[in-house]
């Protein structure tokens, strides 16, 4: 009975699993941020490229 309780003891000490834990949250929250500002830059970067091109076809209506 004893060996069992020391090793019910021992699991529940035993944190290596946690640290795996963290990491993979913490990856998930970079993979986020990644997601949200490539897409802010991506919106941003086609209406600049949308505005370079109509500046090129149309010179007259750039200011």
């Amino acid at each position: 009975m004893q060996k069992i309780y020391n090793g019910i003891r021992k699991f529940a000490r035993d944190d290596e699993g946690a640290t795996a834990v963290e990491y993979g949250m913490m990856i998930g929250l970079i993979a986020v941020a990644i997601i949200v500002t490539v897409a802010a830059l991506g919106t941003q970067l086609n209406t600049l490229f949308t505005s370079m091109r109509d500046c090129l076809i149309t010179p007259a209506t750039c200011a």
